[in-house]
């Protein structure tokens, strides 16, 4: 049986039920796009209201143009250029995370069997976060919690902390593993880790509205808090950007995931967009969750399907594809609570 195609009105629907100010659907399908937008406030630039007026020329920027954090997505970007440059072998997923960050790390059985490999896949044994980020002071409940968290205090963390499992051996969803893979990557290559991604991912992907860096501007999306009344500063991830720095234009995003879909069109990045999603563990009481390196798979009625969600302190995100039908899906806003449950549920439930 063929699988339905998402249609316009349920694009619409979901927009429509999301209570943010600006809202994007966006899909493909088999190449053609649809793009829906919408949202409380008033559609144009207010990316650089917070910090001071634009400048009386500058154009009004429209939604469906404008760039969104995607928080946690970042993970995906991240495990596509650690496959890229494995695949040009200019390092290896067995590498050892120690061997390649600053010294002093002091010796430790478990944090020294812990490879590139387990830092992408979240079966490095690391926390979610370590405790010198929940230690920070936050002042408001949407405030960053990584505005203090610079490189040199993420390192610090990793010497001091003890793995909660031997590496390889369980899955647990971790930021602060896959924040190490920029450090990591970096040292390795002698190369910044935002120039590595725009030379390795971006640039060969075209994704030219794509960004881990600022100067913020009209054209970004201005996150808010759970109110939908208050703006947040704009995200600064201090020395995780490995884990949550990219925005992006949701055109970008559909780009993005069409090379995904279609991985021999992209000739330098054909491999590793193939590798990244291979499955390669399962978990969960019937082995129900399948993961590949950078992206959860579920099943469905029409074949398998490939998501990963995101958000910042005002913003949310959610990216998925299904290559047996050639569909990709984006959803996009600039609130995070709590429409989290509403735009990632009912945009997964589109490809479920």
């Amino acid at each position: 049986m063929t699988a339905p195609s998402p249609t316009r009105a349920e694009l619409r629907a979901i927009v429509d039920s999301v209570d943010a100010p600006d809202v994007v659907m966006a899909l493909s399908q088999d190449g053609h796009r649809t793009v829906v937008t919408g949202g409380t406030g008033p559609a144009g630039a207010r990316g650089a209201r917070l910090h001071a007026p634009a400048p009386a020329h500058t154009p009004a920027c429209a939604r469906a143009d404008l760039r969104f954090e995607v928080g946690s997505v970042t993970k995906t970007f991240t495990a596509l250029l650690l496959a890229t440059l494995a695949h040009q072998r200019v390092l290896g997923f067995s590498d050892r995370l120690s061997a390649l960050l600053p010294p002093p790390v002091p010796p430790h059985a478990r944090r020294d069997a812990i490879t590139l490999f387990h830092l992408a896949t979240h079966t490095s044994g690391l926390p979610r976060l370590p405790w010198s980020v929940y230690l920070q002071p936050r002042g408001r409940f949407h405030a960053n919690p990584f505005a203090h968290s610079t490189q040199p205090r993420m390192l610090g963390a990793f010497a001091r902390c003890r793995p909660r499992s031997t590496p390889g051996t369980r899955w647990h969803y971790s930021n602060f593993g896959v924040a190490l893979l920029g450090p990591a990557l970096a040292r390795a290559t002698g190369t910044p880790f935002t120039d590595l991604m725009a030379t390795h991912v971006l640039g060969p992907l075209g994704l030219a509205d794509t960004t881990l860096t600022g100067p913020y501007d009209h054209r970004d999306a201005l996150g808010h808090d759970l109110t939908g009344d208050e703006a947040c500063p704009p995200f600064a991830p201090g020395g995780w950007a490995a884990a949550g720095a990219v925005r992006a234009t949701p055109g970008d995003l559909l780009t993005y995931l069409e090379a995904l879909l279609a991985p021999g069109s992209h000739a330098p990045l054909a491999d590793a967009l193939r590798y990244v999603q291979e499955p390669l563990l399962r978990r969960g009481r019937h082995r129900e969750h399948t993961h590949t390196i950078g992206w959860f798979q579920h099943t469905s009625e029409h074949g398998p399907f490939f998501f990963h969600s995101g958000a910042t302190p005002g913003q949310e995100a959610f990216l998925a594809f299904r290559p047996s039908t050639g569909t990709a899906l984006v959803a996009l806003a600039n609130r995070r609570y709590p429409p989290a449950a509403t735009l990632q549920q009912s945009t997964y439930n589109l490809l479920a």
